[in-house]
């Protein structure tokens, strides 16, 4: 997945923050942040990525939403809504990043032994 943005290392910041990872760039124009499964690339193609139409949302997976809610909350993120059930059995939170994209996280129900 890629981020298209004019802000590259502010997004590339906040994503390393996020995902807690490093991936020791300074470039400017496009850095590239690795995590476990996920690999997400900022980059600056030279065109305007500050109208509302070039956003998009992304989701991620997390062991507690609940810590990671109170992560957010200590950074001064902009919560968009606190963690809460869903009837499928996940908590779900969402919040926005840097550029105002929704980024959505989730902890999904622990299975019972024997599952």
């Amino acid at each position: 997945m890629c981020l298209l943005t004019n802000r590259v290392p502010e997004l590339a910041e906040f994503y390393n923050w996020l995902l807690q990872t490093e991936n020791k760039s300074g470039d400017p124009v496009h850095q590239t942040i690795l995590a476990k499964e996920t690999m997400l690339t900022i980059y600056n193609d030279g065109e305007d990525h500050s109208l509302p139409h070039a956003r998009i949302c992304l989701a991620f997976t997390a062991e507690d939403v609940d810590k990671e809610y109170e992560r957010l909350k200590e950074r001064g993120i902009t919560i968009i809504e606190k963690p809460a059930a869903r009837p499928w059995g996940a908590r779900n939170m969402s919040f926005y990043d840097p550029d105002g994209n929704v980024v959505y996280i989730r902890s999904l129900p622990k299975q019972e032994a024997g599952e």
